[in-house]
C-alpha cells in the first residue's frame, strides 16, 4: 500500500476543483502529522489567493473519511493528514499476509538493459569500478524483483590498439608463462611491462602495430592469443564479483569486440541519413546543442582519420543492437559523471538516426568519485589507483576483527561469515546511501559503525529482531490484531507502510539512496519501539501485536537490504 499515492489520489480531484485544472497535491511525510500536503502553497501565486484559504477550500471538496483520514489546515497553508488508529492498524495488518509487503509487481513490464561494471581486459579492477558495479547490481535487483525483464551487460574493454601491444608482449613471454602470470591475477604488472616495452622499443612498437592489423583482420593465431588474454581476465573479474557478492556472471560479458562487425553499417546508415560529415579527416556527426569552449559545434567522431573506430561508434552500435535485437525499452548506462556529455551526444545521434524513439528511453546513471580522507581521489600510498580486491579484503578483515573483539566466543567460521557480510555490506551501503551524483569520502570508522546510517546498524537491527522472535518461542501470528498502546508502535507502523511508495519512486528515479534512507528510518523507528515497548513481557494481545510489528520490520529490512545487494544475519 503506497499511502502517499493513496492520499495524493484522494486530494488531487479536490485541488483540481479549486484550481480549475490538474494540480500535484505534493503529499509527503510530516513531523506534525502522519502526512502533509504542500499543494496549496505551490498554488497560491498562480491563483493569487492566500494558501490557507486554498487549503481550506480543498478540504471542503476532499473525500477522506471513508479511508479513516482526518485533515486540518496548519501553519501557512499545509494540509495535515492523520490516519485513524484503526485504519492504520488494518493497513499494517494487511502486510502480514502479503509476501511482497505491499509492493505490487509492475503492471507494465519492460525489457531493461543495464550496462554496468565494464572493466578493461588485462587490467585489474580498481576502486573506480566499485560504484558502477554496486549501483548497477542494485538497479538490476530492484527492477527484476518488480517484474521487469532485465538484461545485464558487462561491456568489457577488449578491443582496440592497446591489444597489439599486449598480444606482442604475450608472444615475447611465451604463452605458458603469460597464462601463469595472468591466472595469478596480476594483470597490472603484465600491462605495465607491455607499456614500458612499447614506450622504449621502436621495433616492439612496429610489431604491435602490425599485430593490431592482424587482430582486426581476423588472423587465426592472433585471435587465439587475444582470446587467451580475454579469458584469463574474465576469470579474474569473476573472482572479484564473487567477493563483492554481485550477480554478474560469465554470460553477461559482452566486449567491445562483439560490436566490431556492426560498425561499418553504423557509419553507412549515418551517411545515408545525411548525418555524417567530414571534419579534420574524420567522419563525424554534429548533434545540435553541443558546443566546445570556443563556441564551435562539437563533433561526435564516429570514424577516425586513420579509418579506425572509437567509443562513439561502438556505443551507437551497442545501443542499436540492444533496441533492435534485445527489444529493450529502457537502457541504463551506469558510468561515471565525466562521461555525461559523451552519452548525451550518443543518445542525441541515436535519436536523430531513428534508433532511439519513444517509448524507448536511454538514461545515463552517472555517479561521483570515491575520495580519501584528504578529500582527493582515493589513491594508494604509491599514488596509484586502489585495487578493488584489496579494498574489499580490507573491509572483510576489519569487520571480522570487530566481530571477534565484540564477541570473543565466536568460532572462526562464524566470525568469518559475519566479517564478510558486514564488511562487504558496509562498502556497498556507504556507496548506495549517498546521492550517486555526489562524491563521498571512504571512512572506515563511520562505515563499520553500529550506529548511524550504516549497513552494520541495519544488519544489527535485523539480527536483534530475529533474536526477539527466537526467544518468543513461536512465530508471530499473521492474523494478530495490531494494537497501539504507545506512540512508538504507531510511528513504526507508519514507517512500515512507506516501503511500497519508496520502492515505486526508486523504480522511476533509480536514486537508490532513497531506499537506503528509508531502511535507516525504519530501523531507527524499530529501535525506538524496542526501547519503549516491551515485547516478550507484554500482555497476550499486546505481545502478539508487537511480535507481528517486529516480524514485519524484519521482513522489510531483509527485503530492502537484499534489493541493495546486502546480506542480513541471524546473529551478530
Amino acid at each position: 500500500m503506497d499511502l502517499e499515492k493513496l492520499l495524493s489520489d484522494r486530494l488531487a480531484p479536490a485541488f483540481a476543483t479549486v484550481a480549475g485544472g490538474p494540480v500535484d497535491p505534493l503529499v509527503r511525510r510530516s513531523p506534525r502529522a502522519d502526512f502533509q500536503s504542500d499543494g496549496a502553497l505551490a498554488l497560491a501565486r498562480r491563483l493569487g489567493r492566500p494558501p490557507r484559504d486554498i487549503a481550506a477550500a480543498v478540504l471542503t471538496h476532499a473525500v477522506l473519511d471513508d479511508i479513516g483520514v482526518s485533515a486540518e489546515v496548519s501553519g501557512p497553508g499545509f494540509v495535515n493528514l492523520t490516519l485513524a488508529d484503526r485504519a492504520l492498524a488494518d493497513l499494517v495488518a494487511g502486510l502480514a499476509g502479503d509476501a511482497r509487503l505491499g509492493v505490487p509487481s509492475t503492471a507494465t513490464p519492460q525489457t531493461v538493459v543495464v550496462d554496468y561494471s565494464g572493466p578493461n581486459v588485462a587490467k585489474e579492477m580498481h576502486v573506480g569500478h566499485l560504484r558502477s558495479t554496486v549501483i548497477g547490481d542494485a538497479a538490476v535487483r530492484l527492477l527484476t524483483w518488480l517484474g521487469h525483464r532485465v538484461v545485464r551487460v558487462n561491456h568489457l574493454g577488449d578491443w582496440g590498439t592497446p591489444f597489439g601491444m599486449l598480444i606482442e608482449h604475450l608472444v615475447d613471454l611465451g604463452e605458458a608463462e603469460a597464462a601463469q602470470n595472468l591466472s595469478m591475477g596480476d594483470l597490472d604488472t603484465f600491462y605495465r611491462a607491455a607499456r614500458a616495452k612499447f614506450d622504449a622499443d621502436e621495433a616492439f612498437q612496429e610489431r604491435s602495430r602490425l599485430r593490431v592489423v592482424a587482430l582486426q583482420g581476423g588472423d587465426e593465431r592472433t585471435r587465439r592469443l587475444w582470446r587467451l588474454l580475454v579469458t584469463q581476465s574474465e576469470r579474474y573479474f569473476l573472482t572479484v564479483y564473487d567477493l563483492l557478492d554481485v550477480g554478474l556472471s560469465a554470460d553477461d560479458f559482452r566486449g567491445e569486440s562483439a560490436y566490431n562487425d556492426l560498425l561499418p553499417r553504423v557509419v553507412d546508415d549515418l551517411d545515408r541519413l545525411g548525418l555524417l560529415l567530414p571534419s579534420g579527416g574524420a567522419d563525424c556527426v554534429f548533434p545540435p546543442g553541443f558546443t566546445g569552449r570556443d563556441g564551435e559545434p562539437l563533433p561526435l567522431i564516429v570514424r577516425k582519420s586513420d579509418g579506425g573506430y572509437g567509443y562513439p561508434a561502438t556505443d551507437l552500435a551497442a545501443l542499436r543492437q540492444r533496441v533492435g535485437e534485445l527489444g529493450a525499452t529502457r537502457l541504463l548506462y551506469v558510468v561515471g559523471l565525466p562521461q555525461r556529455q559523451h552519452f548525451a551526444m550518443v543518445f542525441a545521434v541515436a535519436e536523430a538516426a531513428g534508433w532511439l524513439r519513444p517509448p524507448v528511453r536511454a538514461e545515463h546513471l552517472g555517479f561521483g568519485s570515491i575520495l580519501g580522507a584528504d578529500g582527493r581521489m582515493l589513491r594508494s600510498r604509491a599514488g596509484e589507483s586502489v585495487k578493488l580486491v584489496g579494498l574489499l579484503e580490507e573491509a572483510v578483515v576489519r569487520a571480522t576483527d570487530l566481530a571477534r573483539s565484540r564477541n570473543p566466543e565466536l568460532d572462526a567460521a562464524a566470525a568469518d561469515a559475519i566479517g564478510r557480510a558486514v564488511g562487504i555490506g558496509a562498502i556497498k551501503y556507504a556507496d548506495l546511501s549517498v546521492d550517486r551524483t555526489k562524491d563521498y569520502v571512504l571512512d572506515w570508522e563511520r562505515m563499520l559503525a553500529l550506529d548511524g546510517n550504516t549497513a552494520p546498524y541495519l544488519q544489527y537491527a535485523y539480527a536483534r529482531i530475529r533474536s526477539v522472535l527466537r526467544r518468543a518461542g513461536t512465530a508471530a501470528r499473521p492474523d494478530a490484531p495490531i494494537v497501539f498502546a504507545q506512540p512508538a508502535e504507531r510511528a513504526l507502523a507508519v514507517e512500515l507502510l512507506g516501503f511500497a511508495g519508496v520502492v515505486g519512486e526508486v523504480e522511476r528515479s533509480l536514486e537508490l539512496h532513497q531506499l537506503a534512507g528509508y531502511l535507516h528510518r525504519l530501523a531507527t523507528a524499530f529501535n525506538a519501539f524496542y526501547e519503549r515497548c516491551p515485547v516478550l513481557s507484554a500482555s497476550d494481545e499486546l505481545r502478539e501485536s508487537r511480535l507481528l510489528l517486529a516480524e514485519l520490520t524484519a521482513r522489510t529490512l531483509r527485503q530492502g537490504l537484499d534489493l541493495l545487494g546486502i546480506r542480513t544475519l541471524e546473529r551478530m
